[in-house]
């Protein structure tokens, strides 16, 4: 499948679909599972899907919609991904590459960063693979520190990817073997 990833106007033209979008899908391992739209509406309004910080696109292939990104810290030099399917492309093996379409992007579009990064809940054990196989490596596990709506906090696990290994297709790992005695 061909992705292409296509700017979000949320201030204009794709402000409804927008909306649109996240109201009508629930992203269960996201903070906020089913957003109401005066939830997305303050989010526009706040610049959480464009402005200098954040930059959103759809994610289309085969001639449908697939999805949302958002890329955010944009200004800090290692962004970071906000990745949601729509409730009826997950779990058909889009991720993959849906992911490296979107790392494609971000470092042929921003020279000057070295390295991306995406987190996602320890839970989310889908994600967490498409992360691995999209050639990302865990390099943090935060204990309890994803909020969840109506319970406890799980643990957030942390994923990068770096500029020469987006390059050369080869992962560096992290040596976990290095910490003091």
């Amino acid at each position: 499948m061909e992705i292409t990833l296509i700017r979000v106007d949320d201030r204009g033209s794709d402000r409804a679909e927008l909306a649109d979008f996240l109201t009508g899908n629930e992203f269960p391992f996201h903070v906020t599972r089913r957003p109401a739209r005066a939830d997305v509406e303050g989010w526009i309004g706040e610049g959480r899907f464009g402005d200098a910080d954040h930059a959103s696109y759809w994610i289309d292939g085969d001639q449908c919609r697939l999805g949302l990104v958002v890329l955010q810290d944009l200004t800090d030099g290692a962004p970071v991904f906000d990745l949601r399917l729509a409730t009826e492309h997950r779990g058909k093996g889009h991720g993959v590459e849906v992911l490296k379409a979107v790392t494609t992007h971000l470092f042929t579009t921003m020279p000057a960063v070295n390295r991306f990064e995406g987190q996602t809940r320890e839970d989310n054990i889908a994600m967490r693979k498409t992360l691995v196989r999209a050639g990302f490596v865990k390099e943090a596990h935060y204990r309890e520190a994803w909020p969840v709506e109506h319970g406890p906090p799980v643990a957030s696990v942390a994923y990068g990817i770096l500029r020469r290994d987006w390059r050369t297709g080869q992962t560096t790992p992290v040596n976990w073997n290095d910490a003091p005695a």
